[in-house]
């Protein structure tokens, strides 16, 4: 649910500011994806996000938080 409130918002700025179609789609692209940052996912953060946990490695595969290691 956070998700789709977020990309709404983002679509409504970028045609807000006139991006147009093309630039709020790339915007709501942009802002889906996770930039890695200093605090790791937790697993649930991980599965809520479409990923599942790797127990082997440690990450988090597929989803928002692909690729990030798990706390």
């Amino acid at each position: 649910m956070r998700i789709r409130r977020s990309l709404a918002a983002v679509i409504t700025t970028a045609a807000l500011a006139g991006l147009g179609l093309t630039g709020a789609t790339t915007a709501a692209i942009a802002a889906t994806h996770a930039a890695p940052s200093g605090a790791a996912p937790t697993r649930g953060e991980c599965e809520d996000g479409g990923g599942k946990v790797d127990l082997a490695t440690g990450t988090c595969k597929g989803g928002k938080y692909d690729g990030q290691m798990i706390d």
